[in-house]
């Protein structure tokens, strides 16, 4: 199992010192990886974000990180299609030839249709989006003159240079839908949602199964990004978290597998989208994961991103020598 942590490149907690010097010190304690998730006209998450709308592009903060670190994965967790795929090409190419093959492009559709009708896309289908830029990256990862229309996106004979080192980045779908854990079944290399309880995930994943069974692909890599709180106790872990925001978008999340009760309801119900507690606790939580079949966890601090280092430490310290 893999471990990573998202990065506080967006909200008022977002600076170029914890950026680099956290993610090198991750880097110390042996992380995998280090993920930034994407925007171009951000508005937080009234349950998760306080209301800062600073945001630092993905792919150039990524390749910022990667200029300081040596070995950490660079993920997108996921990167929203609002550029065109052929500037993304680009710009994947030139990271993995400045920083090695450490790329994973996870894609997902994006949430908010504002930020698509910005630029003139808003009548069209974002999951069809993300599928496009899947097929045309493959492509231009790994083939030169390529012609390519599918209605959305339409050109003749394209080279993009360079290609990327050691082949085609990773593409994986991001998203909790049960959609989306068919689409990564039917053609990317990972799917990783984010607040995703663990029953809801082991029937994703099953499906996942069936699929790639009967379609002679590959499994993709299973992964997950959870709100994490690690402290000395359990209740002071959940001082720091927002449970009535997670337990309200629980209940709004159309396809999400209910408790017992029908509905979420106490933090109990709430297993699986959130890591809380002790750090004995936590590494508990993080191989409930394992036994589903996730093969790479990112931490998301962004409840406590105001003690980012402090958080890297405690992980480093005494969760992940216990995981390993």
């Amino acid at each position: 199992m893999k471990f990573g942590l998202l990065l506080p490149h967006f909200g008022e907690e977002a600076s170029r010192e914890k950026l680099l010097e956290g993610s090198k010190l991750a880097e110390s304690y042996g992380f995998d990886s280090v993920w930034v998730r994407d925007h171009l006209v951000f508005e937080p998450h009234g349950e998760m974000e306080k209301p800062n709308r600073t945001f630092y592009d993905a792919l150039t903060t990524l390749t910022a990180i990667g200029a300081v670190t040596e070995k950490l994965e660079l993920g997108t967790g996921s990167l929203i299609p609002f550029r065109h795929p052929l500037v993304t090409a680009l710009m994947a190419g030139t990271m993995t030839q400045l920083l090695g093959p450490r790329l994973i492009l996870g894609f997902g559709a994006g949430t908010f249709d504002h930020e698509f009708e910005a630029i003139g896309w808003g009548d069209r289908d974002r999951v069809e989006l993300v599928r496009s830029n899947a097929e045309i990256l493959r492509r231009v990862f790994t083939e030169n003159d390529v012609s390519y229309d599918d209605g959305v996106f339409s050109f003749d004979n394209v080279t993009i240079e360079p290609k990327p080192v050691g082949g085609a980045v990773p593409f994986w779908y991001c998203g909790a839908t049960p959609r989306s854990a068919r689409l990564a079944a039917e053609f990317c290399d990972g799917w990783m949602p984010g607040r995703t309880g663990l029953a809801t995930m082991e029937k994703r994943i099953k499906t996942m199964r069936d699929i790639t069974d009967e379609n002679g692909r590959k499994m993709p890599t299973v992964a997950v990004i959870p709100p994490t709180s690690i402290e000395d106790t359990r209740e002071e872990a959940l001082k720091h978290v927002n449970i009535p925001g997670l337990l309200a978008w629980a209940n709004k999340a159309k396809f999400a597998v209910k408790p017992p009760s029908g509905s979420f309801e106490t933090v109990e119900d709430l297993k699986g989208q959130l890591i809380v507690g002790s750090p004995d606790e936590a590494v508990e939580q993080v191989k409930e994961f394992e036994a589903i079949g996730t093969e790479h966890l990112v931490f998301d601090f962004r409840f406590k991103f105001d003690r980012f280092f402090e958080q890297i430490e405690l992980l480093g310290t005494e969760v992940l020598p216990k995981l390993r």
